[in-house]
């Protein structure tokens, strides 16, 4: 069977790889397992798993919505934030649309666009940041959609608020800006945008955001985008009608109720990402200032190599070489345990005499 020519220009998606018995700290998970809440929720509905999941999630859209200050049909259900991703190509994209990516970010924005015979275009990215300036000069007449994560995934470097809002300002009412706010909640810094303001009073703005990171639910699949209720509706013509399964719903809307769990996470997250960066200095390895739940750091020779090294000690990150970074990795923020493990197994691929750093 012939294919479609789009799929000869994609490339296979690689996730974060573990080794049985390893501590992972390549994919970004909540260290601390899921939501107790959600696992009740689970455990409650489970025997009704034989029957179809509500097609609109109605309930978690309410609950989101009561939690985001919107309204219900604000709000769009996607099985992960990556298929919100492939249903906005899928509504504004025709072929030979352009797409405007920083260089260094979350790969399936541009799978998303060339899924769709999209064209992705690139704006360089300067110490980790990136720069509006050059992503507003890539905008042109063919451009429909401009990406930014926000703090960045693998860097972990935000844009400010300010910054947000001028820039929101100056995308043309015909682009659509997606906001991918996947790391919001463990931003810290003062000036941290609310990405969903803009949508308020702008109607081509997609705020991204899931259940993976902070509620502890990737296996769970549940993401979810808002924008002005005339797109979201246009993307419900693409959604698949039952995306989300019946288990997921139920325990994202248990999740959005359990603050000690949450407070937990980011307590933990706030306390050893600082454990971590100190770790990183004393080893000479330079980092990006992060506002997520990982840390981007140089090991300062090929990562692919380095990552495999340590995985041979029993822990994974991810070598961050198809994002163009060949020779840095990305680094989980674990529990004091697994931080203790990363640390021991750097200090040991240290001492075979493989340094870190030149």
């Amino acid at each position: 069977m012939k294919t479609r020519n789009t799929l000869a220009n994609l490339e296979e998606y690689v996730p974060g790889r573990k080794r049985p018995g390893t501590v992972k700290l390549s994919s970004n998970e909540n260290p601390l397992g899921p939501s107790p809440r959600a696992l009740e929720a689970i455990a409650e509905w489970a025997a009704q798993v034989n029957t179809y999941p509500d097609g609109l999630a109605c309930e978690l859209r309410g609950a989101l919505a009561d939690q985001a200050d919107v309204a219900p049909e604000n709000i769009i259900i996607g099985n992960g934030s990556d298929e919100v991703l492939v249903m906005t190509a899928g509504t504004f994209l025709n072929p030979g649309d352009r797409a405007v990516i920083p260089a260094h970010t979350f790969s399936q924005y541009e799978f998303a666009t060339s899924l769709y015979d999209g064209e992705p275009v690139f704006a360089p990215m300067q110490d980790g940041r990136i720069l509006l300036d050059e992503m507003r000069a890539l905008i042109g007449e063919n451009t429909r959609l401009v990406f930014l994560c926000n703090p960045n995934n693998p860097t972990g470097t935000y844009v400010g608020a300010a910054e947000l809002r001028a820039f929101a300002r100056e995308v043309p009412d015909d682009v659509l800006l997606v906001v991918d706010e996947a790391y919001n909640e463990f931003a810290e810094a003062p000036d941290f945008p609310d990405a969903v303001e803009l949508t308020r009073d702008r109607g081509n703005v997609l705020v991204l955001r899931t259940f993976s990171k902070l509620y502890g639910l990737a296996s769970l699949r549940v993401g979810y985008g808002i924008a002005s209720a005339e797109l979201i509706s246009s993307m419900h013509m693409v959604k698949p009608p039952f995306n989300t399964g019946l288990l997921a719903q139920k325990a994202a809307t248990a999740a959005l109720t359990d603050t000690a769990f949450v407070e937990k996470t980011l307590a933990n997250n706030r306390e050893q990402r600082e454990v971590l960066r100190a770790e990183l200095d004393r080893l000479g390895m330079p980092q990006y200032p992060s506002e997520a739940n990982f840390i981007c750091a140089d090991c300062g020779r090929d990562a692919k190599e380095f990552a495999a090294e340590l995985a041979e000690e029993g822990v994974s990150v991810r070598p961050l070489t198809s994002f163009g970074m060949p020779t840095w990795v990305r680094i989980s923020v674990g529990t004091a345990e697994q931080n203790r493990v990363l640390v021991g197994a750097l200090d040991n691929v240290r001492a075979r005499g493989t340094a870190l750093h030149p």
